[in-house]
């Protein structure tokens, strides 16, 4: 199945000389969904997956939908004051400002196998910040998925040799 048709690209959003890659046609489409769930899932399991985290807010889309498609735990990372129970934090910085994401502190557990799944790879900061939580409990990060991966913004040099998997490459 070729899911870019069902991407859409918005030019001058969210700003002039941005363009936008709108996922929502994609979620539109059951059959172009459920095949990037499965496509998302088959790499889950084939790492070994544990646990399958998802940042706020698209990244709960795609990891609760793959967590429960393979009957694994699926764990958040959310915007500060979000999280009603004890939390660990990281701020990191963007390139215009800064950003800081939270992670319940008994989400994950030492040893256990962790993939991240999120809509679109771009810089990867966020993901970068996804794995130091989730390290920082002694999590162990075997992968990371994306539909979309934004090749000319290189995230991959931010995240470093971990395992990469995109199902869509711009």
């Amino acid at each position: 199945m070729n899911l870019k048709e069902y991407i859409a690209s918005v030019p001058d959003f969210p700003q002039e000389g941005v363009l936008f890659r709108d996922i929502t046609p994609l979620l539109n489409s059951g059959e172009a969904y459920a095949y990037t769930v499965d496509k998302l899932a088959e790499y889950a399991k084939s790492v070994e997956a544990d646990v399958i985290v998802g940042p706020e807010a698209r990244g709960f889309i795609f990891g609760s939908s793959v967590a429960y498609s393979l009957q694994l735990p699926f764990v958040p990372v959310r915007k500060p004051e979000k999280l009603p129970r004890e939390v660990i934090e990281y701020s990191y910085d963007l390139e215009y400002g800064s950003n800081t994401l939270s992670l319940h502190k008994d989400a994950i557990k030492k040893g256990q196998k962790i993939v991240i799944l999120d809509d679109l790879l771009a810089t990867g900061g966020t993901i970068d910040a996804v794995i130091k939580l989730i390290e920082s409990l002694g999590g162990i990060v075997v992968g990371a998925a994306f539909l979309i991966e934004l090749t000319d913004l290189d995230g991959r040099k931010q995240i470093g040799n971990y395992p990469i998997h995109s199902i869509i490459k711009y």
